[in-house]
């Protein structure tokens, strides 16, 4: 997502841009990692109770507490240092993602609506990083696109996991009990469609880009095929392990670096 900007923006293959990057990928990758380790501290008890959560390292016992809760604030440290080195805007966006993350995992994820909304500020703060990262603005539409792909494909998730986990899905995922029969699948269907309206709306005045569209409509279409059939609503699941979604998110690259880059 930090390379979105200037791989849109025609400029990722100039000299020198990859090596700019490196170290703002490096920090975002750092404070993922931070916030991850420590949600999966937090989700501990309830994760060893999970039939595919439990073989994470710490619910299966093979990293212990102590030395996660290090990890955590010794990629957290690391993080920061790495953002500031970039500019103080960066450090800022790196800052609220962080502060995001963490209010997610100690509250909001149990909370209807707003822990979609939690994912979907991870994703528009990573692009607004990149956009700062590198010097690019960021389009009205190319933002709102993010933003709605962000909560498809969280909304996605969660139904998928509703539909895995059955009866316990409230014991793993409070706000799963929250939410009223239909109502994922409306936000699913909803923002999948706006979705195309805005990327279409972003490309439509790049010409040849408006070609992509139909690459876009089949892969929104495909992951709700495989949430709605009980395949999985996991994104980078579905994206590395479904062959067809593979193969167009796959020609949709090589489609619009040939147009820009070509």
């Amino acid at each position: 997502m930090l390379f979105f900007p200037p791989f849109l923006g025609g400029i990722l293959l100039n000299a020198g841009v990859m090596t700019k990057g490196a170290v703002p990928f490096a920090a975002f990758c750092l404070a993922a990692s931070s916030a991850y380790i420590f949600n999966d501290i937090l989700d501990l008890e309830n994760d060893t109770h999970h039939p595919q959560k439990k073989q994470r390292p710490l619910p299966s016992g093979n990293v212990s507490l102590v030395y996660a809760c290090l990890l955590c604030i010794f990629l957290l440290i690391l993080s920061l240092v790495l953002g500031y080195m970039v500019s103080f805007t960066f450090f800022l966006l790196l800052l609220a993602y962080l502060a995001i993350s963490a209010a997610y995992s100690l509250k909001l994820k149990e909370i209807p609506i707003i822990d979609l909304f939690c994912i979907s500020a991870g994703f528009l703060l990573r692009l607004q990083a990149g956009g700062e990262a590198f010097g690019i603005y960021i389009s009205e539409w190319l933002f709102l696109s993010v933003f709605l792909l962000s909560l498809f494909l969280s909304t996605g998730k969660r139904v998928g996991e509703m539909n895995f986990l059955g009866d316990v899905a409230g014991v793993h995922r409070k706000s799963l009990l929250a939410y009223p029969d239909g109502f994922l699948d409306g936000i699913l269907y909803m923002s999948g469609g706006a979705v195309l309206v805005t990327y279409a709306m972003y490309v439509i005045s790049r010409h040849a880009l408006a070609y992509t569209v139909v690459l876009c409509c089949f892969g929104l279409l495909r992951f709700i095929y495989r949430v709605k059939t009980g395949l999985g609503g996991d994104p980078t699941d579905s994206l590395l392990k479904d062959g067809p979604l593979f193969a167009v998110s796959f020609l949709w690259v090589m489609m619009v670096s040939w147009i820009i880059y070509g």
